[in-house]
Parts: structure tokens; sequence; C-alpha cells
């Protein structure tokens, strides 16, 4: 492969990382590094990275094969198939749909937390729990991420199939396809050469205390685990299987900027330039990549247990892309050399989600966004009752942090119109905060 993954762990400050290349029909994988630092364990090609929200690719798998299976329709009310379903909403609980769900648009509130447990049930009691979550949006409106939606389809998997999720996800996927390194769960996981989290401290890089989340968010990213070249096994099926293609087609066009070169989604798939697909997942202390080139037969994934790889795998992304497609990779984005400042008239205001009040202010030609958090468990989250980040205007229609997170420097988009010439939405990435 044209890098050397030793010299890029030590110079991006990874602990541990797989890359797995598909081309020519071939896999070609290699690991370098720890897959935790406290143990020093070696960092092997059939260790198990955390996936994160790459596991939306697997559920909205199970999803489509309900389809083709002709016990689903995207477009039917969610209601039809699940019985007692409500949101808070009547309105939306009519017309919500899986489409809805796969695309981001469905206006459930994404920062719904609530512990449901670890049996079998957790899933279907936290879809019970949706009735007293906060209805964002009218399902179709806008663009808002939400794991919540995807935990939704989970159980409408488990209720058409009549099994617990992670059940049909072994059944329908893992074995058909003969993963060997695929941990559904933490049980199966420490069956493995498991990889641990690490996140960056004011001086150092330590492991997590933890390895995985709440169960009933297994739908959305929460536990699944596997090697690199399983994982691209996994997009094998994806680029050899023609009833999966309409996952990769173009359902919402007008996405906000993310500073990660997201242009558009499919169901469930991210839309990069020049014909790339991928999906990016995060998940207590591990990232993952993943970027496809279906046209060339071309598919790249970078595992690691750090938030901080970024820069590494956007690295390995521009190379193996170009080379091997003939498509380019966005660059990361940085704040502009020349700033100018924040357009109050229709930037700065208050936006609102279920845990912050987010103000976008200019002071003295200089923005911030000011995080005020609007209950307990939002507090706990921030560690302080309020926190400002200094941002500039990276153009008419975003701002950017001036000060990077390990992973970089973050993109919030203002998205569509109060009515009254000022922005209708914050986005920052993930969810959509409305004006206030």
């Amino acid at each position: 492969m044209g890098w050397n993954l030793g010299e890029l762990v030590a110079k991006h400050n990874v602990p541990g990382v797989q890359v797995a290349v598909l081309a020519g029909g071939e896999i070609r994988d290699e690991a370098a590094g720890v897959l935790n630092l406290r143990t020093q364990v070696e960092a092997t090609t059939d260790s198990a990275f955390k996936i994160g929200s790459i596991t939306k690719i697997w559920t909205a798998t199970l999803v489509q094969q309900l389809v083709d299976d002709g016990v689903l329709d995207l477009d039917r009310p969610v209601r039809d198939y699940l019985p007692g379903f409500r949101l808070s909403d009547a309105a939306a609980t009519a017309s919500l749909t899986a489409r809805h769900l796969l695309t981001h648009t469905g206006g459930i509130d994404g920062n719904h937390f609530i512990d449901t447990g670890r049996n079998e049930d957790a899933i279907e009691k936290f879809v019970a729990s949706l009735a007293g979550a906060d209805q964002l949006l009218p399902p179709g409106t806008v663009f808002s991420y939400s794991n919540s939606g995807f935990v939704v389809l989970g159980r409408l998997v488990e209720v058409l199939r009549e099994r617990p999720f992670n059940e049909v996800l072994r059944e329908r996927l893992v074995t058909p396809l003969g993963l060997y390194t695929v941990a559904t769960d933490p049980y199966e996981a420490i069956l493995n050469r498991a990889a641990v989290g690490h996140v960056q401290t004011d001086d150092s890089t330590v492991p997590t205390k933890q390895w995985a989340v709440s169960y009933y968010s297994a739908p959305s990213g929460s536990h699944l685990a596997v090697s690199a070249r399983d994982l691209l096994e996994f997009v094998r099926l994806h680029l050899t299987d023609p009833t999966l293609t309409a996952l990769r087609e173009l359902q919402v066009e007008s996405v906000p900027d993310f500073g990660g070169g997201v242009i558009g989604w499919g169901l469930s798939w991210m839309l990069y330039q020049d014909g790339v697909v991928g999906h990016t997942g995060v998940s207590k202390g591990q990232k993952a990549y993943r970027r496809v080139a279906p046209s060339a037969g071309v598919a790249v994934a970078v595992l690691t247990n750090s938030t901080g790889s970024e820069p590494l795998a956007y690295e390995i992304f521009g190379t193996a892309l170009r080379e091997l497609a003939g498509a380019e990779t966005a660059p990361l984005p940085v704040p502009p050399a020349q700033r100018t400042g924040i357009d109050v008239g229709r930037m700065c205001g208050t936006y609102r989600s279920t845990l912050y009040d987010v103000t976008l202010t200019d002071e003295c030609g200089r923005g911030f966004l000011i995080y005020r958090p609007r209950n307990e468990l939002a507090e706990s989250f921030l560690g302080r009752s309020e926190r400002r980040v200094e941002v500039a205007r990276l153009n008419d229609s975003s701002i950017i942090t001036l000060e990077p997170k390990p992973s970089g420097y973050q993109v919030f988009s203002l998205v569509g119109s109060d009515g009254h010439g000022r922005a209708g939405f914050l986005h920052d990435g993930a969810a959509a905060y409305r004006i206030d």
C-alpha cells in the first residue's frame, strides 16, 4: 500500500489502526500500533474495532431485505407495522415512514437518552419511550441526524422478523458472509482481540473506562465491532447485490456542510464527490471510516481506537481513492486565512435543542457560540453551566471553530429561514437546533 502505517500512527498520535483496501476483487489489509495503551496488546489484522454509526448501513441492509421480501414498504407509515407506535406529536405519528428514518428527516429528537436495561426488550422499551420525547420537526422537513430514528428501524426489524435485532443481524448478515471477527455485543467482543477506545486529556492519551453504551442503541451503532477486512467483505455484498444499490441513490440533496465533504444522503449512505459513498462512526473513544467508489469496485476502511484519527484517515483516503479510483477526497476544513465578520442579521441568535440553548453572537467583531444546558443531563455532559467557543465565518452559510478538537475543526451550518431574515436552524454536523 502507498503509505507506511507505522509512521502514520506515530505522526498522528493514534494508538492503533487497521486499514483494508478492496480493489480488483481482492482485499489487502494491515494493522499497526496497539489495541490498548495500558495493556500494550498489539493491533493485528484479525482484531475487532468498534465501527459506531457505520452500523447504520448494516441496519439499513436488514431493512432493505425486508423490502425485497415484500413485508415492508419504505413509504408506508411506521405505525402500520408497529402496533401501538406513538410519538409526542400526533401528526408525526401518522406520517413518519421508514424512508424518513433512513434519511434522518424524521424529526425525532436525536438526543433522547434513557436507560432501558440490557435485556432483549431494550429496543422495544426505548421505542415506547419516544411517546414522551421531543418531536423537533415534522417528518420530511429538515435533515437532522437522529440515532433514535435508527433504533425505530431496529424495532421494525425485530417485529417483522420476530427475533431480537442482534439475532437477525447475525443470521442475515454475519453468518452468511462468514464474518468471523464480528462481535454484536460486549459478551462476544471479549472473546476477540477487541480494541479499546482512547480519549485525549490535557496532556496525554488515555483508554476509556467504558466499551459499550446503552443496549437499546445497537441498531444505531453502540456495539458492533469488526475487523477492517470483514467490514469490506460486507461492502463486497453491497457491490455485488443489485438490490442494495437503492441504498446509495440520492435521497437528500440539501445536506448541511459537515466539514467532511458530504454533499448528499442516500438511504443511510453518505454521498461524497466523484461518486464516492461512505459513512463514519464514533463510539466510546473509537472512530471508524469507510469510503467506497462503486463504479471502480474500490473500497477503503480505516478503523482506529482514537477519536482524533481523522487526519490519518483522510491521508489514507486521499492516496488510495486517487490512485485506485481516480476520485478526489475533499480536504478537512480549516479556518480561513482572511476572516470576515459573522453575518449578524442572518446568523446571530439563540438556537434550541432538547439539551442546550446555543447562542451565536458577535462581540466586537469576534464570533462566539455560547452553550447553556437546559437540564441536569445536559449540564452533566457539559461539565459546567456555560461553555464559550470562538468561531469564524467560513462562507455565507457556515461557521467554523477556531480552536480544533482532537478530531479537527468543527463546522456549523446555518440552514433555512425563520421568515424574518434569520437562519431557521443551526446545524452542528449532527442535529439541527431550531431558532428560538
